[in-house]
């Protein structure tokens, strides 16, 4: 009996270990090229073929958890999933909450997409994601009206039922938007906010934040980030 009980314990506690030893990522699954979800329903896009690699690198098993934007980086904190693979830039408000990894793209430009090149942006309602970088820069505007929306597809909606005037957005985002559907405009204003793309993780797990940026580190070093940035076309490779 005593020996059925400790080979049941050390069971539980194997199985414990397997599972803490697995890191979730967490993503929104709502932002191509970034992260999407595929006609298979899983997780799919630049992030997370990255993301997999990652893992690989750093002999982590992973997990892909998909959480809304709005509350993606309270219920990172909160214990739900691990990190934060999400296209989300690194600022200085969302470092004082969280962790980032080394960054897995560079700075990119924002965009406005309209219905008309004609647009005037000074005092106009200009839609944005919620809890964005680009929320955050609009509503600092002088004379416009912020209108925020919980996905970046309510955004494009808001444009094209005229609830709002222009989006703004990633460039990487907006410009394949503008270019597939002939009753939209890509203006040629762009806006530099933010800085590049990292994964989040929370500030107690220094060791998991280290062992990513390694991979990523490797990834730039031969090449293969670079690669994948071409090949999702989410912005400029690393000099």
């Amino acid at each position: 009996m005593n020996k059925l009980i400790l080979t049941t314990a050390a069971l539980a506690l194997a199985a414990g270990m397997s599972f803490a030893d697995t890191v979730r990522m967490g993503t929104e699954g709502a932002y191509p090229p970034y992260n999407f979800i595929n006609d298979a329903g899983e997780v799919d896009g630049f992030e997370r073929e990255l993301g997999d690699e990652l893992c690989e690198r750093a002999a982590l098993t992973c997990e892909w958890v998909v959480n809304d934007w709005d509350s993606i980086i309270p219920n990172l904190v909160s214990g739900n999933y691990d990190t934060i693979i999400a296209g989300m830039s690194v600022t200085a408000e969302r470092d004082t909450v969280i962790d980032f990894t080394e960054e897995y793209t560079l700075p990119e430009p924002s965009a406005y997409v309209a219905l008309s090149a004609d647009v005037n942006l000074s005092g106009a309602v200009i839609a944005a994601q919620v809890n964005t970088i680009q929320a955050a820069f609009a509503a600092a505007l002088p004379g416009v009206t912020l209108v925020e929306f919980a996905t970046p597809e309510e955004t494009i909606s808001a444009v094209r039922n005229g609830e709002a005037d222009a989006v703004l957005a990633d460039l990487n985002y907006v410009a394949p938007i503008a270019a597939e559907d002939a009753g939209l405009v890509l203006l040629d204003k762009q806006e530099f906010i933010g800085g590049g793309v990292g994964m989040g993780v929370r500030e107690s797990d220094n060791d998991l934040r280290d062992k990513f940026s390694a991979a990523i580190k490797s990834m730039k070093a031969d090449g293969t980030l670079n690669a994948l940035i071409v090949k999702w076309e989410v912005g400029q490779p690393f000099p």
